[in-house]
């Protein structure tokens, strides 16, 4: 077998929506993500969030259904607390209360279409496992 690696990095992730100018509205307008792309016809684009693409495509314009993704995107942020509030005040609702886990910090949220999102701090050095 060949010693090179065979992935070396991931270029986007995908999120099936419903609506183009809604899914813009939250990625760009709530989020604040810079849209880069935008597909003919309302179809889909795509958002920066400094290290990955979140690609959006209205899959019923494809004549497909695709259920929300539930593997959430960690979406990296300075304070947790603070960007929950920030986004609260701009009607996102929250699942639960915000998660210490021993490591990091996480709060879980939905896009409109129901795909999976959370805001994450990791406060610990990589390596250091909770105990």
């Amino acid at each position: 077998m060949n010693d090179q690696r065979l992935i070396t990095r991931t270029d986007f992730v995908f999120l099936p929506i419903t609506d183009f100018t809604r899914a813009e509205a939250f990625y760009g307008g709530v989020l604040g993500l810079e849209c880069s792309k935008r597909y003919k016809d309302d179809l889909g684009g795509e958002f920066e969030t400094g290290s990955l693409t979140i690609q959006v495509v209205d899959m019923p314009k494809l004549g497909r259904e695709v259920p929300p993704s539930t593997g959430a995107i960690a979406l990296h942020v300075d304070d947790v607390d603070a960007a929950r509030v920030q986004l609260e005040l701009r009607g996102v609702e929250f699942e639960g209360e915000t998660m210490d886990s021993g490591v990091c910090f996480q709060a879980y949220f939905r896009d409109p279409d129901g795909n999976a999102l959370i805001l994450h701090n990791r406060y610990a050095p990589p390596g250091v496992l909770s105990g």
